[in-house]
């Protein structure tokens, strides 16, 4: 999980004309991508996109296929570029356990918009060709929404089946610090609206 300001990720994948600072942040990005591309080959992964590639596609709106998780990878190195450092919430080996949680914390009333499956599945706020698999996955929720979702989760976690209580802590805790963080930024004039999570 990380967070920042999407409007400025956008803003870099959907210029017209991008500014110098643009120009060397979108390097950077490149640069992430091609490493990740050689990453990539030395495993023995072959996608039918490489990541490089992907990214231009996906600055020029024209992505040559409609299944691919290339453009997944390259999106996330533009977020990675302008986000906090990342946050590790965990390892699960199905990410399809989120919606048994879902069902869970939905029995004892949290809202859908803050069930796991509901955000943390979401999608990046731009079209992107589909991954093709479960993972690489992208998620997104309102950073305005981490004070609610670990109110939600502090209430009814007692009540929780033991085996998703660990994870409800997790959020808990992370939300927790999210919100502050929200709002000491938003005193400094800065909008850290989105919290992205991303399952690799």
């Amino acid at each position: 999980m990380s967070t920042g300001d999407m409007r400025t990720v956008v803003r870099l994948l959907t210029a017209v004309e991008r500014t110098e600072q643009q120009e060397r942040t979108l390097a950077r990005v490149r640069t992430e991508c091609e490493r990740t591309d050689v990453r990539f080959q030395e495993q023995g992964i072959d996608l039918d996109v490489s990541i490089s590639r992907a990214l231009d596609e996906l600055i020029d709106g024209t992505p040559s296929t409609d299944l691919c998780p290339s453009y997944s990878y390259a999106f996330y190195q533009a977020v990675a570029a302008h986000f906090s450092d990342p946050t590790d919430l965990g390892a699960w080996r199905r990410p399809a356990w989120f919606y048994a949680m879902d069902d869970e914390l939905s029995r004892h009333g949290v809202p859908s918009d803050l069930l796991p499956g509901t955000f943390l599945f979401s999608g990046p706020p731009l079209r992107l060709p589909h991954p093709g698999d479960a993972v690489p996955a992208i998620g997104t929720l309102p950073a305005q929404r981490a004070s609610a979702l670990a109110d939600a989760y502090g209430s009814v976690l007692s009540r929780l089946d033991p085996e998703f209580r660990g994870a409800a802590r997790r959020f808990i805790d992370a939300m927790r610090f999210e919100a502050e963080e929200w709002e000491s930024a938003r005193k400094l004039g800065r909008n850290p609206d989105t919290l992205l999570f991303w399952f690799h």
